[in-house]
Protein backbone atom coordinates (compact mmCIF):
# COMPACT_ATOMS: atom_id res chain seq x y z
CA UNK A 1 0.00 0.00 0.00
CA UNK A 2 0.89 3.56 -0.87
CA UNK A 3 0.78 7.08 0.95
CA UNK A 4 1.72 10.48 -0.90
CA UNK A 5 4.56 12.10 1.18
CA UNK A 6 6.74 15.48 0.59
CA UNK A 7 10.04 13.90 0.26
CA UNK A 8 11.71 17.15 0.39
CA UNK A 9 10.80 21.15 -0.40
CA UNK A 10 8.58 20.44 -3.81
CA UNK A 11 8.30 16.95 -4.83
CA UNK A 12 5.95 14.57 -3.66
CA UNK A 13 6.42 10.55 -4.08
CA UNK A 14 4.11 7.85 -3.47
CA UNK A 15 5.76 5.41 -0.84
CA UNK A 16 4.97 2.64 0.61
CA UNK A 17 3.50 1.88 4.36
CA UNK A 18 2.33 -1.11 6.35
CA UNK A 19 -0.90 -2.15 6.87
CA UNK A 20 -2.11 -0.40 10.36
CA UNK A 21 -3.83 -2.28 12.91
CA UNK A 22 -6.56 -0.31 14.59
CA UNK A 23 -7.48 0.29 18.37
CA UNK A 24 -10.71 -0.63 19.77
CA UNK A 25 -12.16 3.17 19.31
CA UNK A 26 -10.90 3.36 15.81
CA UNK A 27 -12.07 2.73 12.03
CA UNK A 28 -10.56 1.85 8.97
CA UNK A 29 -11.15 3.41 5.48
CA UNK A 30 -10.60 2.25 2.06
CA UNK A 31 -10.34 5.58 -0.19
CA UNK A 32 -12.23 5.63 -3.16
CA UNK A 33 -11.54 9.66 -3.46
CA UNK A 34 -8.97 12.31 -1.69
CA UNK A 35 -8.30 15.79 -2.27
CA UNK A 36 -5.35 18.31 -0.80
CA UNK A 37 -5.34 21.63 -0.28
CA UNK A 38 -4.14 24.36 -2.05
CA UNK A 39 -3.40 26.96 -0.17
CA UNK A 40 -1.48 26.74 3.46
CA UNK A 41 -0.23 23.19 2.14
CA UNK A 42 1.08 24.73 -0.64
CA UNK A 43 2.97 26.73 1.46
CA UNK A 44 4.04 23.71 3.86
CA UNK A 45 5.43 21.97 0.80
CA UNK A 46 7.44 24.33 -0.13
CA UNK A 47 8.96 24.53 2.95
CA UNK A 48 8.36 28.29 3.51
CA UNK A 49 5.88 27.93 6.17
CA UNK A 50 6.70 30.43 9.25
CA UNK A 51 6.27 26.80 11.16
CA UNK A 52 9.59 25.27 10.23
CA UNK A 53 11.60 27.26 12.49
CA UNK A 54 8.76 28.89 14.66
CA UNK A 55 5.80 28.26 16.56
CA UNK A 56 2.81 29.89 17.18
CA UNK A 57 2.07 30.02 21.11
CA UNK A 58 -1.68 30.33 22.40
CA UNK A 59 -0.22 31.64 25.67
CA UNK A 60 1.48 34.51 23.82
CA UNK A 61 -0.68 34.56 20.40
CA UNK A 62 2.74 34.99 18.16
CA UNK A 63 5.39 33.30 16.86
CA UNK A 64 7.85 32.06 19.09
CA UNK A 65 11.39 30.21 18.07
CA UNK A 66 10.77 26.89 18.34
CA UNK A 67 13.09 24.98 21.39
CA UNK A 68 16.53 24.39 20.40
CA UNK A 69 16.80 20.27 19.43
CA UNK A 70 12.97 20.45 18.87
CA UNK A 71 12.30 18.96 15.51
CA UNK A 72 10.97 21.39 12.61
CA UNK A 73 7.17 21.90 11.78
CA UNK A 74 7.46 20.35 8.53
CA UNK A 75 9.63 17.05 8.50
CA UNK A 76 10.06 16.09 4.53
CA UNK A 77 10.16 12.57 4.17
CA UNK A 78 7.52 12.38 6.78
CA UNK A 79 4.83 14.78 5.88
CA UNK A 80 2.57 13.16 4.60
CA UNK A 81 0.09 15.66 1.57
CA UNK A 82 -4.35 15.30 1.73
CA UNK A 83 -6.99 17.12 3.24
CA UNK A 84 -10.22 14.96 2.61
CA UNK A 85 -11.20 11.47 1.89
CA UNK A 86 -13.94 9.53 0.84
CA UNK A 87 -14.22 6.04 1.42
CA UNK A 88 -16.02 2.98 2.94
CA UNK A 89 -15.45 1.74 5.97
CA UNK A 90 -13.32 -2.11 5.96
CA UNK A 91 -13.06 -2.40 9.78
CA UNK A 92 -14.23 -1.33 13.13
CA UNK A 93 -12.90 -1.31 16.29
CA UNK A 94 -14.89 -3.07 19.00
CA UNK A 95 -15.46 0.29 20.65
CA UNK A 96 -17.23 1.69 17.78
CA UNK A 97 -20.93 1.74 17.85
CA UNK A 98 -21.75 4.78 15.75
CA UNK A 99 -19.90 3.38 12.94
CA UNK A 100 -20.18 0.50 10.65
CA UNK A 101 -18.46 -1.59 8.06
CA UNK A 102 -19.69 -1.00 4.47
CA UNK A 103 -20.98 2.90 5.95
CA UNK A 104 -19.23 5.04 3.27
CA UNK A 105 -18.06 8.12 4.95
CA UNK A 106 -15.63 11.68 4.61
CA UNK A 107 -13.49 12.76 7.23
CA UNK A 108 -10.26 14.71 7.37
CA UNK A 109 -6.97 12.01 6.03
CA UNK A 110 -4.07 12.44 4.02
CA UNK A 111 -4.01 10.89 0.71
CA UNK A 112 -3.53 7.08 1.03
CA UNK A 113 -5.26 3.87 0.13
CA UNK A 114 -6.65 3.34 3.88
CA UNK A 115 -7.37 5.70 6.59
CA UNK A 116 -7.56 5.14 10.47
CA UNK A 117 -9.55 7.59 12.25
CA UNK A 118 -10.94 7.88 15.81
CA UNK A 119 -14.67 7.04 15.81
CA UNK A 120 -15.64 7.95 19.30
CA UNK A 121 -17.12 11.16 19.62
CA UNK A 122 -15.61 12.35 16.30
CA UNK A 123 -17.80 15.11 14.68
CA UNK A 124 -15.52 15.15 12.03
CA UNK A 125 -16.02 11.63 10.58
CA UNK A 126 -19.10 12.22 8.61
CA UNK A 127 -21.41 9.84 6.86
CA UNK A 128 -22.72 10.17 3.07
CA UNK A 129 -26.34 10.23 3.07
CA UNK A 130 -27.37 8.34 0.29
CA UNK A 131 -26.96 10.98 -2.90
CA UNK A 132 -24.02 12.78 -1.62
CA UNK A 133 -21.67 13.75 -3.86
CA UNK A 134 -17.90 13.05 -3.71
CA UNK A 135 -17.26 16.24 -4.74
CA UNK A 136 -19.10 18.42 -2.48
CA UNK A 137 -17.65 16.55 0.80
CA UNK A 138 -13.81 17.12 -0.62
CA UNK A 139 -14.83 20.62 0.01
CA UNK A 140 -16.47 20.33 3.44
CA UNK A 141 -13.10 22.16 4.23
CA UNK A 142 -12.71 25.05 2.06
CA UNK A 143 -16.63 25.74 2.67
CA UNK A 144 -15.73 26.59 6.59
CA UNK A 145 -12.95 29.25 5.43
CA UNK A 146 -15.27 30.24 3.12
CA UNK A 147 -18.65 30.56 5.03
CA UNK A 148 -15.97 32.19 8.03
CA UNK A 149 -15.32 34.60 5.40
CA UNK A 150 -18.49 35.58 4.39
CA UNK A 151 -19.79 35.82 8.20
CA UNK A 152 -17.16 38.07 9.17
CA UNK A 153 -17.75 39.97 6.31
CA UNK A 154 -21.11 40.83 7.94
CA UNK A 155 -22.46 40.25 4.25
CA UNK A 156 -26.24 40.89 4.19
CA UNK A 157 -29.24 40.95 1.80
CA UNK A 158 -28.74 43.73 -1.12
CA UNK A 159 -25.33 44.03 -0.15
CA UNK A 160 -22.84 44.59 -3.12
CA UNK A 161 -20.36 41.72 -2.60
CA UNK A 162 -16.54 41.34 -4.17
CA UNK A 163 -15.29 38.19 -3.64
CA UNK A 164 -10.96 38.05 -4.71
CA UNK A 165 -9.63 35.19 -6.03
CA UNK A 166 -11.51 31.89 -7.23
CA UNK A 167 -10.22 28.97 -6.05
CA UNK A 168 -12.48 26.53 -3.71
CA UNK A 169 -12.65 28.98 -0.63
CA UNK A 170 -13.29 32.14 -3.04
CA UNK A 171 -15.89 29.78 -5.78
CA UNK A 172 -17.73 28.57 -2.02
CA UNK A 173 -17.64 32.36 -0.94
CA UNK A 174 -19.82 33.77 -4.44
CA UNK A 175 -22.22 30.44 -3.93
CA UNK A 176 -22.86 32.10 -0.14
CA UNK A 177 -22.92 35.37 -0.73
CA UNK A 178 -25.36 35.17 -3.44
CA UNK A 179 -27.61 32.85 -1.19
CA UNK A 180 -27.28 34.87 1.94
CA UNK A 181 -28.79 37.69 -0.61
CA UNK A 182 -26.63 40.17 -2.05
CA UNK A 183 -27.80 41.85 -4.88
CA UNK A 184 -24.67 42.74 -6.67
CA UNK A 185 -21.81 39.49 -6.29
CA UNK A 186 -18.71 40.27 -8.22
CA UNK A 187 -16.13 37.80 -9.11
CA UNK A 188 -12.03 38.90 -9.47
CA UNK A 189 -9.40 36.22 -10.76
CA UNK A 190 -7.46 36.72 -13.81
CA UNK A 191 -7.87 32.82 -15.22
CA UNK A 192 -11.18 32.76 -17.50
CA UNK A 193 -12.23 29.30 -16.34
CA UNK A 194 -12.51 29.80 -12.82
CA UNK A 195 -14.89 32.89 -13.87
CA UNK A 196 -17.02 31.49 -15.68
CA UNK A 197 -17.63 28.45 -13.09
CA UNK A 198 -18.17 31.93 -10.72
CA UNK A 199 -20.61 32.99 -13.14
CA UNK A 200 -22.69 29.72 -13.87
CA UNK A 201 -22.97 29.59 -9.78
CA UNK A 202 -24.27 32.76 -8.51
CA UNK A 203 -21.45 35.25 -9.58
CA UNK A 204 -22.93 38.67 -11.41
CA UNK A 205 -20.19 39.82 -12.89
CA UNK A 206 -16.34 38.58 -13.04
CA UNK A 207 -13.12 41.23 -13.95
CA UNK A 208 -9.50 40.23 -15.06
CA UNK A 209 -7.84 42.06 -12.48
CA UNK A 210 -5.05 42.07 -15.05
CA UNK A 211 -7.28 43.76 -17.87
CA UNK A 212 -8.45 46.58 -15.62
CA UNK A 213 -8.80 48.83 -12.64
CA UNK A 214 -10.80 46.48 -10.24
CA UNK A 215 -11.27 49.25 -7.92
CA UNK A 216 -12.63 51.63 -10.33
CA UNK A 217 -14.59 49.18 -11.90
CA UNK A 218 -16.12 47.78 -8.48
CA UNK A 219 -17.08 51.58 -8.14
CA UNK A 220 -18.78 52.40 -11.46
CA UNK A 221 -20.96 49.33 -11.11
CA UNK A 222 -22.23 50.06 -7.53
CA UNK A 223 -22.68 53.62 -8.98
CA UNK A 224 -19.19 55.48 -6.94
CA UNK A 225 -20.75 53.58 -3.61
CA UNK A 226 -18.38 50.74 -3.51
CA UNK A 227 -18.93 47.45 -2.50
CA UNK A 228 -20.37 46.74 1.36
CA UNK A 229 -17.86 43.54 1.58
CA UNK A 230 -14.75 42.04 -0.33
CA UNK A 231 -13.81 38.57 0.52
CA UNK A 232 -9.79 38.26 -0.59
CA UNK A 233 -8.83 34.66 -0.95
CA UNK A 234 -5.82 35.35 -3.03
CA UNK A 235 -3.05 36.56 -0.44
CA UNK A 236 -2.13 39.24 -3.28
CA UNK A 237 -0.79 42.35 -2.58
CA UNK A 238 -2.09 44.04 -5.63
CA UNK A 239 -5.39 42.45 -4.55
CA UNK A 240 -5.86 44.13 -1.31
CA UNK A 241 -5.04 47.43 -3.04
CA UNK A 242 -7.57 47.02 -5.49
CA UNK A 243 -9.89 46.26 -2.41
CA UNK A 244 -8.97 49.11 -1.00
CA UNK A 245 -10.02 50.90 -3.93
CA UNK A 246 -13.10 49.41 -4.34
CA UNK A 247 -14.56 49.26 -0.63
CA UNK A 248 -17.10 51.49 0.41
CA UNK A 249 -16.59 53.91 3.13
CA UNK A 250 -16.78 51.97 6.16
CA UNK A 251 -17.19 48.43 4.60
CA UNK A 252 -15.69 45.76 5.50
CA UNK A 253 -12.66 43.41 3.88
CA UNK A 254 -12.44 40.21 5.00
CA UNK A 255 -8.85 38.62 4.30
CA UNK A 256 -9.38 34.93 4.35
CA UNK A 257 -5.95 34.34 2.59
CA UNK A 258 -2.68 32.99 4.57
CA UNK A 259 -0.84 35.51 3.24
CA UNK A 260 2.51 35.90 2.12
CA UNK A 261 5.46 38.77 3.01
CA UNK A 262 4.58 41.40 1.07
CA UNK A 263 6.42 43.28 -1.45
CA UNK A 264 7.52 46.61 -1.67
CA UNK A 265 4.57 48.45 -2.92
CA UNK A 266 1.11 48.22 -0.58
CA UNK A 267 0.47 51.57 0.07
CA UNK A 268 -1.90 52.52 2.84
CA UNK A 269 -1.54 55.79 2.58
CA UNK A 270 -3.70 55.93 -0.62
CA UNK A 271 -7.55 54.85 -0.21
CA UNK A 272 -6.63 53.35 2.70
CA UNK A 273 -6.27 56.45 4.71
CA UNK A 274 -9.73 58.11 3.30
CA UNK A 275 -11.96 55.13 3.13
CA UNK A 276 -12.75 54.17 6.63
CA UNK A 277 -12.67 50.25 6.28
CA UNK A 278 -11.98 47.37 8.46
CA UNK A 279 -9.50 44.70 7.62
CA UNK A 280 -11.15 41.40 9.36
CA UNK A 281 -8.47 38.58 9.35
CA UNK A 282 -11.06 35.91 9.01
CA UNK A 283 -10.30 32.19 9.94
CA UNK A 284 -12.64 29.24 10.86
CA UNK A 285 -10.40 27.53 12.89
CA UNK A 286 -9.89 30.75 15.33
CA UNK A 287 -11.32 30.10 18.50
CA UNK A 288 -13.59 31.95 20.07
CA UNK A 289 -15.50 32.91 17.24
CA UNK A 290 -16.44 36.41 16.79
CA UNK A 291 -20.13 35.62 16.94
CA UNK A 292 -18.76 33.06 20.55
CA UNK A 293 -20.74 32.20 22.26
CA UNK A 294 -23.78 31.57 19.61
CA UNK A 295 -20.88 30.19 16.99
CA UNK A 296 -18.00 28.11 17.04
CA UNK A 297 -15.72 26.34 14.59
CA UNK A 298 -18.12 23.05 15.41
CA UNK A 299 -21.37 25.03 14.62
CA UNK A 300 -19.66 26.22 11.10
CA UNK A 301 -18.52 22.86 10.42
CA UNK A 302 -22.04 21.01 10.76
CA UNK A 303 -23.36 23.74 8.93
CA UNK A 304 -21.45 23.63 5.81
CA UNK A 305 -21.76 19.86 5.70
CA UNK A 306 -25.16 20.23 5.90
CA UNK A 307 -25.03 22.73 2.88
CA UNK A 308 -22.91 20.41 1.29
CA UNK A 309 -25.07 17.28 1.47
CA UNK A 310 -28.41 18.48 0.78
CA UNK A 311 -26.94 20.53 -2.45
CA UNK A 312 -27.75 23.76 -1.24
CA UNK A 313 -23.75 24.16 -2.86
CA UNK A 314 -22.50 22.92 -5.35
CA UNK A 315 -18.40 21.82 -5.70
CA UNK A 316 -18.73 19.42 -8.60
CA UNK A 317 -17.36 22.29 -10.93
CA UNK A 318 -14.47 23.48 -8.17
CA UNK A 319 -13.12 19.80 -8.45
CA UNK A 320 -10.68 19.87 -11.66
CA UNK A 321 -8.75 18.01 -12.33
CA UNK A 322 -9.67 14.34 -11.35
CA UNK A 323 -6.65 12.28 -11.47
CA UNK A 324 -5.78 8.73 -10.65
CA UNK A 325 -4.54 7.77 -7.31
CA UNK A 326 -1.20 6.20 -9.08
CA UNK A 327 -0.45 9.51 -10.86
CA UNK A 328 -1.37 11.64 -7.88
CA UNK A 329 2.61 12.66 -7.16
CA UNK A 330 3.14 13.89 -10.35
CA UNK A 331 -0.36 15.72 -10.73
CA UNK A 332 0.49 17.12 -7.10
CA UNK A 333 3.67 19.12 -8.29
CA UNK A 334 2.53 20.30 -11.29
CA UNK A 335 -1.33 21.15 -10.49
CA UNK A 336 -0.95 22.04 -6.83
CA UNK A 337 2.52 23.67 -6.93
CA UNK A 338 4.18 24.24 -10.28
CA UNK A 339 1.04 25.20 -12.28
CA UNK A 340 -2.05 26.30 -10.15
CA UNK A 341 -3.61 27.99 -12.30
CA UNK A 342 -4.43 24.56 -14.70
CA UNK A 343 -6.41 23.77 -11.24
CA UNK A 344 -8.92 24.99 -9.28
CA UNK A 345 -9.23 21.90 -6.57
CA UNK A 346 -7.33 18.53 -7.59
CA UNK A 347 -8.79 15.38 -6.67
CA UNK A 348 -8.37 11.81 -7.15
CA UNK A 349 -9.75 9.18 -7.36
CA UNK A 350 -8.57 5.86 -6.38
CA UNK A 351 -10.90 2.49 -8.74
CA UNK A 352 -12.71 2.97 -11.36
Amino acid sequence: MKKLVAVKPMEAALIEYENQEIKPNEVKIEVEYASPKHGTEVIDFRGLTPFMDENFSEEWRMFLPREEGSAPGIVFGEFQLGNMVVGKIIEAGSEVTDYKEGETVCTYGPIMETVVVNAIGNHRLRKMPEGGKWQNAVCYDPAQFAMSGVRDANVRAGDYVVVVGLGAIGQIAIQLAKKAGASIVVGVDPLENRCEIALKNGADVCFDPTACDVGLEVKKLTKKLGADSIIETSGNSAALQAALRGIAYGGTISYVAFGKAFPEGLNFGREAHFNNAKIVFSRAASEPNPDYPRWNRKRIEDTCWELLMNGYLNCEDIIDPVVPFSESAEAYMHFVDQRPELSIKMGIYYKK
